[in-house]
């Protein structure tokens, strides 16, 4: 029986079976008889998440641009499919060919968070590729690599896998797929590859690298072998407006968790918040012109038929030209009746000028991170946020007609005591107090909700919602 009749035997035994189909408008598919490498981009999560996620898109259309590179699409499977793969002898496949990952060149993970390595280890199961890199004899096929935000610290995966990618992929996967080819082609082994791949800037191969250990455990001494270098530095890419964006994306048939058009506005932070994992390794600063933005925001939406776009970036408010690029933007979603969303807004740089542009494309709630509950803990974790800055925020934002506002806080900060966890309902309070002192909003009617999201650094997140006078202990 093929693969493809297998799967769709069992399609009606799991919950939303469009998961697992493929077929999706947007989805490239190629004759295989004209391509030269195949590269399965593996998301370590369910297909709800893994579709959600920018990244992706850009390096899966990225690829697909090559005539003889063909990428395809790979997701972590619900519990109840995966039961169905393995009673079934049903490998993990790629959704554009329904072909077995096994028998692609490339496998590539993309590491956006710790909680999913196991998932990693559980999809090379399930597709039959061997777990540690040291199994996979060298024939030059079956190259698991992985990227993203996690193979800043990549010893912890360091024995499964054959290639880390450290940086931004745009112009570093391309170059490691060329050279694949050109050894594939010449009859190299998999060492061969593996020691002209880490003469890339950006590849890390750990199996190239010896260590020393001190009687405390601690490592004492790196030697790279193979003539790897001694220092792996990440990939960078300099000019946002020439760096390659997809003008398409594969649109789903079953809803995702960000079910729309993201355009990515600025990368890096000109913050140095000491939480912000993401603050420090996409440095340095680099944004898009208005331009640039406006020009992919409405390609993508006449291309995917979405009626919402997204403003992708750490902090979309520090852009430098962002009340031309909204005024820009603005006209042209509101005429074609397209819903802008704006995150990411900063509470010391939010203005009146600003609210009156937000309001013009939402009016659904405005949402602030302030992290700590005290100033002594967001002085300790450089968020250089005052509290006079958090209650001018919220009084621009109620004296403009909002009653709603959703502000973060993390909990498990170093030097959090209980008074600072007692801070955050406390300025909570204050908020809410600020709200009835104002004279426009006096006769508006209560306060609808100010919701307090808690983001623990040691446990999932816990939501508050305060009604008036009401403390959270």
């Amino acid at each position: 029986m093929l693969l493809k009749d297998k799967i769709e035997k069992h399609l009606l035994e799991v919950q939303k079976p469009s998961r697992y189909i493929g077929g999706e408008v947007g989805s490239v598919i190629k004759d295989e008889s004209k391509v030269d490498v195949r590269f399965a981009f593996c998301f370590p999560d369910t297909y709800d998440i893994g579709m959600s996620h920018l990244g992706m898109k850009i390096l899966y259309s990225l690829t697909n641009q090559r005539e003889n590179y063909w990428c395809e699409r790979c997701y972590a499977p619900s519990e109840d499919f995966e039961a169905v793969m393995r009673e079934n002898d049903i490998p993990l496949y790629a959704l554009e060919s329904l072909d077995p990952i096994k028998d692609f060149d490339f496998i590539g993970f993309t590491m956006q968070y710790e909680l999913s390595y196991t998932n990693v280890l559980n999809m090379l199961d399930l597709a039959g590729i061997p777990i540690f890199s040291a199994d996979r004899g060298d024939e030059l096929t079956q190259i698991v690599v992985a990227g993203g935000p996690c193979v800043c610290n990549p010893e912890p995966l360091a024995d499964f896998f054959d290639i880390f990618i450290l940086g931004e992929g745009e112009e570093v996967n391309l170059e490691l797929m060329d050279l694949y080819r050109k050894m594939k082609q010449q009859g190299a082994t998999r060492t061969e590859f593996l020691e002209k791949a880490c003469q890339i800037q950006g590849i890390y191969v750990p199996r190239f690298y010896k260590y020393s250990y001190g009687e405390d455990g601690i490592i004492s001494k790196v030697e790279p072998t193979n003539g790897a270098p001694a220092i792996v530095k990440k990939r960078i890419i300099k000019d946002m407006d020439k760096v390659f964006y997809p003008d398409n994306f594969v649109v789903p048939f079953t809803e995702i968790v960000h079910d729309r058009v993201s355009v990515e506005v600025l990368r890096g932070c000109i913050r140095g918040c000491r939480f912000c994992q993401a603050g420090f390794i996409y440095r340095p600063f680099r944004e898009k012109s208005t331009d640039t933005i406006f020009r992919e925001a409405k390609s993508l939406c006449e291309n995917t038929g979405y009626d919402e776009v997204s403003l992708a970036s750490l902090s979309t408010s520090d852009h430098s030209d962002i009340d031309p690029m909204l005024t820009k933007l603005i006209d042209y979603t509101a005429n074609e009746k397209i819903n802008l969303s704006l995150p990411s807004l900063r509470m010391d740089n939010f203005s009146e000028a600003l609210l009156e542009k937000i309001k013009k494309v939402r009016k659904s709630g405005l949402t602030f991170a302030a992290e700590g509950g005290t100033q002594r803990l967001r002085d300790v974790i450089n968020k250089n946020v005052s509290e006079d800055e958090i209650m001018n925020t919220c009084r621009i934002a109620f004296e403009g007609g909002y009653s709603t506002v959703k502000l973060y806080f993390m909990m498990g900060l170093p030097t959090e005591t209980d008074e600072d966890i007692v801070g955050i309902a406390d300025l909570a309070n204050r908020i809410v107090d600020l709200y009835y002192s104002i004279d426009t909003v006096r006769k508006a009617g209560e306060c609808r909700c100010l919701s307090v999201w808690l983001h623990s650094c040691r446990s999932r997140s816990r939501r508050f919602s305060l009604n008036p006078r009401i403390h959270v202990k």
